[in-house]
């Protein structure tokens, strides 16, 4: 079977489903129901990404487009729209949006492309009449690294941004100096709101820097993980847990694990 023709059996299989015999599941899910499946196997998929699984990686695939069909199958009971609605938005969307590919248009660079990008789309949303609201089509559900990065790099843009990474540390250092001030008696809020300053600026640090804040922290969440595993099968092997073992042990117990030991 050919990529379109299983495709196809896919859409018919969640046609099935979502049917009076199918099953109740499925035809108990609606468009609020299913968000959360959807968020889901997209952090899977970033995980096999993450982790160099590509036999994961086809499947957890497999499963946001399953997610995918299941949206879709529902606008179409709901006579909103069917899947080949979708798919003719996205396959007009990337000719469009890539005319040094498809037309005559000419980009030598990724920065060439992407400014091309921001531009037709910026185009599209003119003709459609719709306001030019910079900051609008940044979702707001995104995880908030992603958001703020969406939005620091959508600002900077249009040139409201830093002049360098140095005066963008120059700010952290103001940043880190209020967060130390509310921490002297200020309310939980206050503090809540210097911390999550803290964190912005780091985001916008890491964009100067072309790091992927998102992904440095997922990369550093596995070393914690990799590591504090070293930590406690070295205290199981001495017949202890975490809880029963020393900070000073368990510093040791880390720096070895740091160490590659």
């Amino acid at each position: 079977m050919s990529a379109g023709e299983k495709f196809q059996r896919l859409i018919e299989i969640m046609a099935r489903l979502r049917s009076p015999e199918g099953c109740p599941w499925d035809r108990e899910q609606n468009f609020d129901s299913i968000k959360p499946y959807l968020l889901e196997e997209t952090y899977e998929v970033l995980d096999a990404v993450d982790k160099r699984d590509w036999r994961a990686l086809a499947e957890e695939l497999g499963d946001v487009m399953l997610e995918a069909v299941f949206f879709a199958q529902m606008a179409a009971e709901e006579k909103l729209f069917g899947i080949e609605d979708s798919l003719d938005a996205i396959n007009e969307k990337l000719v469009r949006r890539h005319p040094h590919v498809f037309g005559s248009g000419t980009a030598k660079t990724p920065g060439e492309v992407k400014q091309r990008w921001d531009e037709i789309k910026a185009e599209e949303k003119r003709d459609k009449n719709q306001a030019p609201e910079l900051l609008e089509p940044v979702p707001r559900a995104l995880p908030a690294l992603v958001e703020a990065t969406q939005l620091t790099s959508r600002a900077a843009g249009v040139g409201f941004d830093w002049p360098n990474a140095g005066q963008v540390l120059e700010k952290l250092d103001e940043e880190l100096k209020e967060l130390a001030e509310a921490r002297q008696g200020a309310s939980r809020e206050k503090i809540e709101g210097e911390l999550g300053d803290v964190l912005f600026v780091l985001v916008n640090l890491a964009r100067f820097l072309a790091v992927d804040p998102e992904q440095a922290l997922r990369k550093t969440n596995r070393k914690f993980r990799e590591r504090f595993g070293y930590v406690e099968r070295k205290l199981k092997e001495e017949g202890k847990s975490p809880s029963e073992a020393t900070l000073e042990e368990m510093d040791a117990l880390w720096n070895e694990a740091k160490r590659g030991a």
